[in-house]
């Protein structure tokens, strides 16, 4: 048990506290046009960095076990990518179909594509333990997640300037 509350805290208490302390700080002591204009945009490699290690870190947990069952990994990853992509595409186009602002539509689709599974990962660990199918099938999540959603955001990105004017 302590193996997996080491984990929930090192991939979720830690992060969302130092998120919000340094919101505060920033906020308070620099104003919101600081925190908009240079801090957020001088994180974008340092998240992409973080984002990566997480993966390779899940991978060195599981990566014995997501090796040995490639057709287990098929079965849960095809449908996820399937599911992803759809909801995404359902939120963002249905957005432009009712004139919502690209700044609306698009996280809508993200958001509401995204399974969150950093969570389940850490609540799936402290529950059944690190070494259960549980996690496994979470983490084939996170692993087929992530590149998906990050090609969804390139997508949105590059889709922006054909987006119709709203006002």
């Amino acid at each position: 048990m302590g193996h997996a509350l080491c984990l929930v805290v090192l991939f979720v208490v830690i992060p969302l506290g130092v998120g919000v302390l340094t919101r505060k700080l920033v906020l308070k002591y620099k104003g919101e046009a600081f925190f908009q204009r240079r801090l957020i945009p001088a994180f974008n490699d340092v998240t992409m960095v973080g984002l990566l290690l997480t993966l390779v870190l899940i991978f060195s947990f599981q990566g014995e076990v997501i090796l040995a069952n490639p057709l287990h990994i098929a079965l849960i990853a095809v449908p996820l990518i399937i599911q992803t992509v759809a909801i995404f595409w359902l939120a963002y186009f249905v957005g432009r179909k009712i004139c919502l602002r690209h700044e609306v539509a698009a996280p809508a689709g993200l958001i509401g594509a995204s399974n969150f599974f950093e969570l389940a990962v850490a609540v799936a660990i402290v529950l059944f333990g690190p070494g259960s199918p549980v996690v496994l099938a979470t983490i084939v999540g996170v692993l087929v997640e992530v590149p998906v959603m990050l090609a969804l955001v390139r997508y949105a990105n590059k889709t922006k300037e054909n987006w119709p004017a709203t006002e």
